[in-house]
């Protein structure tokens, strides 16, 4: 077979998935054509201006309408509002000859087979033979809609389910018709996890697939266990959310945003699909549910749900709840369990699930009745949904956030405790459990030399998950290639001479463990090794600085010891940058405050593409202490020659900080200057990551690193800038845009950024800038307000983000 390039793809429906797919395909770089279908009448509008049907603009209102609806959606669809370029729009009746240009059609038109079925017949009269073709249907069996199409059609055409949003749900189901090529499906599951960032996984035929059939089971599962333990949705919310590994939106509220009409679909399409499934009434919808469906409560999409977002009489919003037993909307009951309590001292959500079984209360009772039925469907769906136990937990953990999926659950609470709690619901585990069992082998995975293993049903043993060899899971190397560990930071060998720093600190923030941790781990690469790399698989890389540390300093004005801690910060961050090692940051999620100024200081960058950067101390009163404030204003300087304004170019820079600027993705990084064109990258695929900066960290050792030089040579604009940005702040204050604390703020920065109150432009050092941050940042920690805003960001139990 010879090598298949995706250069162009045609999506075949603008709705929601289809331009959802389409804006995806576009952040990786892939030129797209979106086509739709021609409206059949004008709409006021169009009459009003004298248009007819023949009109292009009429022609091509449905597909525009929907992809402008899209890229306007939260949560943006775009890693950059300017990869919308990549996208163009059609319809299917002037338009569709253009698919004869394209590598791969992709279908995502309503669901209904006799639909599909014409369009298939319609798209195969201009396709060109060879070109992958697939349908993104979340249900209809693959085996029905290539009936009736040629061998060669045939042969390129499979499912291909993308989740919503496309952009940020991970899973990619691929699934086999009757005479898809196997080659077809090897491309495509390598092509969805290497170029899409997805975890692929190869389905068989059958409804739902993996991830809905799963997923829509724990769903329903939950509407019947509710009714039956008098739980309140709040309750549910509570024990199914971030506890267990599961998304904030836990299970009711996650209804509410997808819509119950979406879920009632696919249930219903399960239910009559599946008679010999031994839990077939679990999909069978409750009464409320019915009677939600013919109310058109159906979630956000119609402003009420489960939850109901309501004014109250003071202007003030609140958020109702619906009892289930009335369906009638009161205020929102706050959910407590004692069993929950003693879980918030364990920070690996693996090591809760033994607790949360154990507890004596009611929700001890919800999770061995949840656990047990969850455990017993998915072992009864091998091998009817899939041979391979690993792709059941692929699935809900791409699909559905969850964290550990069911298999991996149950090998937290043990194989054997799993098989006492189905038992004691009255049901039973697949056979091939106990025969495991029987065996010797007492979880369904285990970790050799770096890579998990699962169980493998037919072979009776442990065999290699594959597609690993692509990726580093830190996980799995973590004890065998640890080098040095304290508190706040594990450093492992990831081989070939690189070193990683693995922070281990509560949400990753930043302090003196870590700090410590990364200068050791600088001073073992420069004396036995050739490249670092500063890099976790934590939710996000780093949400900043200890809030604890700063506060308790600076309330015991203990200045002098904050002065240190700062200095510390900021020459650590030095470091990275002027070690005699090449060093790469590969930061991921919510990468803030000192997260960001890490990452400032790399030689090279790889960020994940989900990656949301920026120096956000504003917002507790402070300017960027760790070397922040001090790059923005070396990064403007470097950008003095190239013929803008140098006034306006530090401006752009000085708003950074003081509006508090956070990418919502890495591409839009490199606007704000955090990240370098031709020098820092983005990867798609998380996963990826860290084997990435690893290769990049390799790469520059192999081209003959040298240290750099130290910076002397960073134009600063002195009083030229100080009095713009005195006079700017001083208008915003008098127009009260901004407090007098935010002003006082805002001129601090001012100060630092144009280099103090020098008389004329100069050039200084990087120490020079350093010194000036430091103390104002002291200054700063002195003032009332910010002592009250750094003392309620401690009561909320957050981190410093900074």
């Amino acid at each position: 077979m010879s090598k298949r390039r995706i250069n162009k793809v045609a999506v075949i429906g603008s709705g929601i998935m289809g331009s959802g797919i389409a804006c995806h395909f576009a952040n990786i770089g892939v030129d797209v054509l979106l086509l739709d279908i021609v409206p059949r009448e004008l709409n006021d509008k169009e009459k009003a201006k004298g248009l007819t049907l023949e009109h292009k603009v009429v022609r091509n209102r449905l597909v525009n309408d929907d992809l402008l609806k899209s890229i306007k959606s939260k949560p943006a669809p775009l890693y950059h509002i300017d990869f919308a370029k990549r996208i163009t729009t059609g319809n299917l009746e002037d338009d569709i000859a253009k698919v004869a240009d394209v590598d791969w059609i992709i279908e995502v038109v309503v669901e209904r087979l006799d639909i599909k079925k014409q369009v298939f017949e319609n798209l195969e009269k201009h396709r060109t033979p060879g070109t992958l073709i697939t349908s993104n249907t979340s249900g209809i069996p693959i085996k029905f809609m290539s009936e009736g199409r040629s061998e060669d059609f045939q042969k390129h055409f499979c499912g291909t389910h993308f989740f919503n949003p496309p952009r940020y749900l991970k899973l990619f189901e691929i699934i086999p018709g009757p005479k898809t090529d196997p080659n077809v499906l090897d491309f495509l599951n390598g092509y969805g996890e290497k170029f899409l960032g997805k975890t692929s996984v190869i389905a068989k035929d059958t409804p739902a697939f993996i991830g809905n059939r799963v997923g829509i089971f724990g769903i329903q599962s939950l509407f019947h266990l509710v009714k039956e333990m008098g739980l309140t949705i709040e309750e549910v919310d509570k024990l199914t959310g971030p506890v267990i590994g599961r998304p904030k939106s836990a299970t009711f509220r996650t209804v509410d945003v997808v819509g119950l009409d979406t879920l009632v679909h696919v249930a219903n399409g399960i239910y009559e699909n599946v008679p010999n499934d031994e839990e077939h009434d679990i999909f069978q919808l409750p009464a409320f549910i019915n009677k939600m469906m013919e109310n058109k409560w159906l979630g956000s999409k119609t402003g009420q749900g489960f939850y109901k977002k309501v004014k109250g009489d003071d202007g003030s919003s609140e958020i109702l709840g619906m009892d289930l037993e009335t369906l009638e909307y009161r205020l929102g009951k706050r959910a407590s369990f004692a069993t929950l309590e003693l879980t918030k001292s364990i920070d690996k959500v693996t090591d809760r699930f033994p607790v949360l079984i154990k507890g004596k209360d009611k929700a001890g009772e919800f999770y061995r009745k949840n656990f047990a039925g969850m455990f017993a469907y998915v072992s009864k769906r091998i091998p009817e949904i899939t041979d391979e136990l690993y792709k059941i937990d692929d699935a809900m953990k791409a699909g559905f956030g969850w964290e550990n999926g069911p298999y991996e659950i149950w090998d937290a609470v043990g194989v054997k405790k799993g098989i006492e709690l189905i038992k004691a619901v009255g049901k039973e585990p697949a056979a091939w459990v106990n025969d495991m069992l029987a065996a010797g082998i007492e979880s369904f995975y285990t970790i050799k030399d770096g890579a998990t293993y699962y169980y493998d049903i037919p072979q009776k043993k442990h065999v290699k998950v594959p597609g690993q060899d692509a990726f580093i899971i830190l996980d799995n190397i973590r004890k065998s290639s640890e080098v040095f560990k304290n508190s706040g930071v594990v450093v492992e060998d990831l081989g070939d001479g690189i070193l990683n720093v693995d922070f281990q600190s509560k949400m990753n923030s930043i302090g003196g463990d870590v700090l410590a941790g990364l200068n050791k781990a600088i001073d073992i690469a420069e004396k036995d090794f050739d490249g670092l790399v500063v890099g976790n698989q934590g939710t996000n890389f780093s949400v900043g600085a200890n809030i604890g540390m700063i506060f308790m300093m600076a309330a015991e004005q203990e200045y002098d010891e904050l002065n240190a801690a700062i200095k510390y910060f900021q020459d650590s961050c030095m470091r990275l940058r002027y070690s005699s090692i090449p060093t790469v940051v590969a930061p991921h999620g919510m990468t803030l405050g000192g997260g960001c100024e890490m990452t400032l200081h790399a030689d090279r960058v790889v960020a994940a593409a989900e990656s949301y950067i920026g120096l956000v101390e504003f917002g507790v009163g402070v300017i960027p202490g760790g070397g922040g404030s001090k790059e923005m204003a070396l990064r403007a300087s470097d950008m003095f020659q190239k013929g803008d304004v140098e006034l306006n170019i530090l401006q752009d820079h000085f708003l950074t900080i003081a509006m508090a600027k956070v990418s919502t993705s890495a591409h839009e990084a490199y606007d704000l200057n955090i990240l370098k064109l031709g020098k820092d990258i983005v990867v798609v695929n998380k996963d990826r990551q860290i084997a990435t900066a690893k290769a990049v960290a390799r790469m520059m050792a192999d081209q003959g690193y040298t240290k750099p030089v130290k910076r002397q040579d960073i134009k600063v604009l002195g009083k030229q800038a100080l009095g713009m940005f005195l006079v700017g702040t001083d208008a915003m204050e008098d127009s009260h845009y901004i407090s007098e604390h935010d002003q006082k703020i805002a001129d601090k920065l001012a100060y630092v950024m144009a280099g103090g109150d020098l008389s004329e432009p100069t050039l200084v050092s990087e120490q020079y800038l350093l010194d000036l941050e430091r103390e104002a940042f002291l200054s700063l920690c002195g003032e009332r307000k910010t002592l009250e805003r750094l003392q309620h960001m401690l009561q909320k139990g957050k981190p410093l983000r900074n």
